[in-house]
């Protein structure tokens, strides 16, 4: 049964993608290339209308139930109608934020929030009336750290599918059937769009798709690790390693550019790579490696002993920190801990041959 979640999405993605490409051209929703982007010539986006609306086939054949069912729908609605008119019209970040706000306020008000958590050595950590401004903050985080990385050709979808592979299989360990659910309906959408959006891409998914994969990841993973341990709600944040990681860095960087927090950049970890040698097949596929490794830390961490645990997270942000130097993702000049080790990193472009 939960193949036919995957499967029925999959076939609607692909089959509706081609029709939102058509869609996009016909009333000229497309992006336009400039210094800051990759591509080089006007394509079409507004994808991520396709991937909602195979998830949404998928929900009214499938029908799951789950109390929290309307606030999902209601909330996704918001969220992907804020992606169109951004697509359309690029909003100011104040409005995106707005429509962001939003969305997760009617999450909120649905019961995905944060109330407590069980920490590691004993005792309850309860969040009170913070529950709300901290759930509010991770799901607008988590759908700007999948939007943030949405600059390379089947990056978003890629690493967005990961994640959401990772999700389903401890929702399957855990019976959770709801976010099984979801999460493989939410898989097989993304995955069909992904058919037309890796490179070369055909169509881009827009803000539309990157901030309605970030939105519903963030719900399915509030939903699958809420009120239990302290490591549990680290298991998100591992499978999610890689936007979060890149949004991090890219708030330090400006911080200490001393630039505004919003301002875009090309110094997010695709960029980074580019620079490097790579190939824009290569670094994509480079990044799908990088996400696969923190999903299975993830699985490893979920199964882990308290003192194992401490020593994976412990492992993954020293490795976090020697890939960030090593690429440069605050600045060519900050390497501290690969100076304490003794490294030294070259610079020069490496030469590869390009996929």
């Amino acid at each position: 049964m939960e193949m036919l979640y995957v499967i029925l999405c999959l076939i609607a993605s692909i089959f509706l993608t081609p029709f939102v490409k058509k869609l996009a051209l016909k009333y000229h929703i497309i992006d336009k290339p400039n210094e800051r982007k990759i591509h080089q010539t006007n394509m079409p986006r507004l994808g991520g209308l396709a991937i909602y609306a195979s998830f949404i086939i998928g929900l009214l054949i499938f029908r799951p139930h789950d109390e929290n069912m309307i606030y999902l729908v209601i909330g996704s609605l918001i969220i992907v109608a804020t992606g169109i008119l951004d697509d359309i019209f690029d909003l100011a970040p104040r409005y995106k934020l707005l429509g962001q706000l939003l969305a997760a306020g009617v999450a909120v008000s649905g019961g995905f929030d944060l109330e407590f958590i069980n920490l590691p050595f004993g005792g309850e950590l309860e969040f009170g009336i913070l529950s709300v401004p901290i759930t509010i903050l991770w799901i607008v985080g988590i759908t700007n750290a999948i939007n943030l990385i949405d600059g390379l050709d089947g990056l978003a979808a890629g690493v967005s599918s990961i994640a959401l592979v990772t999700i389903s299989l401890m929702a399957f360990l855990q019976g959770d059937i709801f976010v099984l659910a979801i999460g493989l309906m939410m898989l097989g959408s993304t995955l069909g769009f992904l058919v037309y959006n890796f490179h070369p891409a055909k169509i881009f998914m827009g803000d539309t798709g990157a901030l309605f994969l970030g939105y519903m990841i963030a719900l399915l993973s509030l939903l699958g690790f809420k009120n239990i341990t302290f490591f549990s709600l680290i298991i998100p944040v591992i499978i999610l390693g890689v936007p979060i990681s890149d949004t991090f860095f890219a708030i330090i960087r400006r911080i200490i550019n001393k630039k505004p927090l919003m301002a875009p950049d090309q110094l997010h970890l695709h960029h980074r790579l580019l620079n490097s040698g790579f190939s824009h097949r290569q670094a994509v596929l480079v990044i799908y490696g990088v996400a696969v490794m923190f999903s299975l830390a993830a699985v490893i961490f979920s199964m882990a002993t308290v003192w194992g645990s401490l020593l994976l997270i412990v492992v993954l942000l020293i490795g976090i920190e020697i890939l960030v130097e090593i690429i440069g993702l605050v600045s060519k000049d900050y390497k501290p801990l690969l100076r304490i080790i003794g490294m030294k990193q070259n610079d020069r472009p490496i030469d590869r041959k390009r996929a």
